[in-house]
């Protein structure tokens, strides 16, 4: 029995001890981390910044230290990180070029990878040169890469260039097979987003506004490759046509789609060059990561807030949809203005908006923080991705509106969807149900029926009202007659550059222009932009129980691919406002 007592103390001991050093082990790598984050990079001569276009790119991308703890690595990568690390690249004098390394990459929207592009080509104004490489290009980062002053393919490799087109997804007898039904009540002919799991295919409507999108998009890219590269449009359209995916290599040199084919080490040679190295020297290379702790120039004069609202919006956090946990929180984005609102050291605010929309509740109270926010300082509207639906009811109050070339915005309409789950609860699971009341309409939303034709009536007058308000909404933001805007509106969805010639935005520009047009507003000779929210400290990401979440999201996408979004909706669908200014946002475009 001693014996016995004695083994079970010393185990206990050892594991106290154990949880003891693993807790201080854990404490110094914490605090090592910290001190890393904290401390600035030293520039070499000579150096490069090698940009390694891989993962999913996203508006914003926040650190989570359970997987810097955990040594995963994200296979996300934030467009604002990446512009800020160009912008510091151009200012560096020690950086001499950047080295594009083309990967599996995709991103969130073509309004992002034209940005990205964008910034390069501002790069490039300084004197300085881009390099790019890729053992395969897919389409976005071929248009991307194609900025470069030398584009370059391994000899075996493969440029995916073929055009772009959509493939929704329709689930509706999906649902039937489990005797769920969707109950549909929507303005606008063009208000397709319910289409997905009310309709067997896209409406002609629908149709009609995703063709003019998508071959707007396609226009835009056409010409901005035919423009870096020397190439004809009608000969890129013809190689699209030709699916040059599956080309021999030697025949994209004679396309002119690259300058030569090389392997890596032969690349690094023409960067060696470039720099005058000699070929036993090594080339000083800076990654993103590197970038995020090299000094920028020091920011004086006053402030211009830029706000970042991305992601769907949603009344409230327990509300929230996945979408790796960014969310446009009505109640968070309300208090947030609010400060914005009565700081004095903020002279102007950017509202940063990459958005489908969502619940028709939550764009209307952010809209009215707008309001408040417009009324002491000059508000400007910079548009991402998407500006739709309730993105672009968020936006439509701002002084101006800057929106990229290929930016989705308008869907100027309203839907509501209500499931109606009595086939599956009474046919497949058989219960049964009964029902007192004391009033007609006291069990208005039972799960035990469908609507009937009256209650139906009734939630019609109610979106109804609901689209009158959004009509009205845009129309005093944006100084039409509400005649103007439903001409235009009807749940239409608008690509950018249309959008100028209808007034619902007033430029094409990137953030960069918004700010300057903001600083301008704001009669500010110096200025500097300061990002918002900022981003949590390390005590609170860590204890975040959305790291979690976040984790297991990122692999249910990682697994799903392109049928990632379509998932998650219909697996979140019950945490969502049943009211929705929303676009068909999960759209597939290749």
């Amino acid at each position: 029995m001693k014996d016995f007592l004695k083994y079970v103390l010393a185990t206990i001991t050892g594991i106290v001890l154990l949880t003891v050093i693993m807790g201080i082990l854990s404490v110094i790598s914490m605090v090592g981390m910290v001190a890393s984050s904290t401390s600035s990079t030293k520039v070499e001569d000579e150096s490069v910044f090698a940009l390694t276009l891989s993962g999913q790119l996203e508006e914003r991308v926040e650190d989570n230290p359970l997987s810097m703890l955990t040594g995963q690595v994200s296979e996300q990568i934030g467009l604002e990180n990446i512009l800020n690390a160009i912008q510091k690249a151009k200012e560096n004098e020690n950086i001499k070029g950047i080295y594009l390394e083309a990967g599996l990459f995709s991103a969130d929207s073509p309004a992002s990878a034209h940005a990205l592009r964008e910034a390069l080509i501002d790069f490039k104004k300084a004197g300085k040169w881009i390099v790019a490489y890729a053992d395969t290009y897919t389409q976005t980062t071929y248009y991307i890469c194609s900025v470069a002053d030398k584009v370059y393919l391994n000899p075996q490799g493969m440029i995916d260039w073929h055009g772009m087109a959509a493939t929704p997804i329709f689930v509706k007898d999906f649902l039937a097979k489990f005797g769920v039904k969707v109950q549909l009540c929507k303005v606008g002919k063009y208000k397709s987003a319910p289409e997905m799991l009310t309709a067997d295919g896209m409406s002609e409507p629908n149709r009609e506004q995703v063709t003019a999108y998508m071959t707007g998009i396609w226009k835009v890219m056409l010409q901005e490759v035919s423009t870096s590269r020397k190439i004809p449009v009608d000969s890129l359209n013809a190689y699209a046509d030709r699916f040059v995916t599956l080309a021999n290599q030697p025949d994209y040199l004679k396309m002119k789609l690259v300058d030569k084919l090389l392997y890596t080490n032969e690349v690094k040679a023409e960067v060696k060059k470039l720099l005058k190295l000699d070929a036993k020297d090594d080339i000083p290379q800076l990654t993103l990561t590197d970038m995020e702790k090299v000094k920028g120039n020091k920011k004086e004069g006053d402030q211009i807030a830029v706000y970042y609202a991305y992601g769907d919006i949603v009344d409230s956090e327990t509300g929230s949809a996945t979408q790796q946990g960014s969310s446009i929180v009505a109640t968070k984005v309300c208090k947030d203005l609010e400060r914005l609102t009565n700081d004095d050291d903020v002279k102007a605010v950017v509202l940063r908006v990459n958005s489908p929309g969502g619940s028709a509740y939550a764009s209307e109270q952010i809209w009215h923080s707008v309001m408040e926010l417009k009324a002491k300082k000059p508000v400007v509207v910079s548009m991402g991705g998407y500006a739709a639906s309730g993105g672009y009811y968020i936006s439509c109050a701002a002084n101006h509106i800057v929106a990229e070339p290929t930016t989705i915005t308008g869907s100027i309409g309203i839907f509501g969807m209500f499931p109606d789950v009595s086939g599956l609860l009474t046919e497949k699971l058989g219960i049964k149900f009964d029902e007192v009341k004391t009033n007609k309409h006291a069990a208005f939303g039972t799960a035990a029926r469908p609507f009937n034709a009256e209650e139906m009536a009734l939630l019609e007058q109610y979106i109804g009202r609901g689209y009158e308000l959004f009509r009205k909404r845009v129309a005093d933001g944006r100084k039409l007659s509400v005649e103007a805007v439903e001409a235009i509106a009807q749940g239409r969805v608008w690509l950018a550059n249309d959008a100028l010639s209808i007034k619902l935005v007033d430029e094409i520009g990137g953030l960069d222009k918004a700010i300057e047009k903001a600083a301008k507003l704001a009669k500010l000779s110096e200025y500097h932009a300061t990002s918002y929210p900022e981003p949590a400290d390390w005590l609170q990401s860590l204890l975040d129980s959305k790291n979690e979440e976040n984790y297991l999201d990122a692999k249910l996408r990682a697994t799903l691919g392109e049928y990632y979004q379509p998932f998650s909706y219909i697996k979140n669908i019950h945490r969502q406002n049943a009211i929705q200014a929303r676009l068909p946002y999960y759209l597939i475009i290749k």
